[in-house]
């Protein structure tokens, strides 16, 4: 391969315009109220292409900045979450534009200030499981699945390498990376890969009852508290503390929404929020 068509390639990619929201094709966004909903829309598989993934990617950077949002929910149509990324893609010319893509959307999930909670009903292989192990929280039904299969193609999966062990431990996370094979439901929320798992007739009532207790807090508060967590993964407990004790006085303080809570304990009122 031709080491200038290559790096031509990376920049021309790194160099367009995320799409826009209005313009998406494989992936469904819409906002009510204070939650962003983003669903994978590419049946049968729902499999990750450039395109899917640069949506997935420019949704939640566009609604995750919106002062008005308070969770991004991510689920999918049909009977599988994910079926990871579309192999077809995997061409000598377009790797990297693959590549660049599949980075700038997960990115996207570790990045975004906003809790995200994932919904899978159905199949989540590769992408797909990746997306569960970055979700803040995920509800999952019994049809549900989760595995990396990429050892049985000749390569390992370089994103759940590195976040499978925090969410999982090393030892569960070099069984399903060295063996790609599948796990339940059931044994992924055993495992802390989910946090959920309800029947399919009450997933609605569940996803309605779970975004109904994280959008009733404060915004603001939201992100910080998210902030405090994510930001001492991998610290020592001391450091750790210091960290989240840190983002508690220094940031949580300014907040109207922390004054206005205690105000209102104290009132013995519930609390009006301003998201600030």
């Amino acid at each position: 391969m031709n080491k200038g068509m290559v790096e031509g390639d990376v920049l021309g990619t790194l160099a367009l315009a995320p799409p826009k929201l209005e313009d998406f094709k494989f992936v469904k966004a819409r906002v009510e109220g204070e939650i962003a909903w983003l669903t994978l829309n590419r049946p049968e598989h729902n499999l990750l292409n450039e395109r899917a993934l640069s949506e997935l990617a420019a949704g939640i950077n566009t609604l995750g900045e919106q002062s008005t949002i308070k969770l991004l929910v991510l689920n999918a149509t049909g009977k599988v979450f994910c079926g990871g990324i579309e192999l077809g893609e995997y061409t000598q010319r377009r790797v990297f534009q693959l590549l660049d893509a599949f980075h700038a959307a997960f990115a996207a999930m570790m990045d975004t200030s906003k809790p995200v909670l994932v919904v899978v009903n159905g199949p989540a292989y590769g992408g797909g499981a990746e997306l569960a192990a970055l979700g803040d929280l995920v509800i999952a039904t019994p049809q549900a699945r989760f595995a990396q299969p990429e050892i049985r193609l000749g390569v390992f999966p370089p994103l759940a390498a590195a976040v499978l062990p925090y969410v999982l431990g090393p030892k569960q996370a070099l069984e399903l990376v060295l063996t790609g094979e599948a796990i339940s439901a059931e044994r992924a929320r055993d495992l802390g890969l989910v946090n959920w798992v309800v029947a399919e007739e009450d997933l609605e009532k569940k996803v309605a009852d779970v975004t109904a207790k994280v959008t009733a807090q404060s915004g603001s508060v939201l992100t910080m508290a998210k902030k405090a967590i994510l930001g001492s993964l991998g610290l020592s407990l001391r450091e750790g503390v210091r960290n989240s004790m840190k983002v508690f006085l220094n940031e949580l303080g300014d907040l109207e929404d922390s004054q206005e809570g205690l105000r209102a304990l104290v009132e013995k009122r519930a609390p009006k929020w301003k998201n600030r």
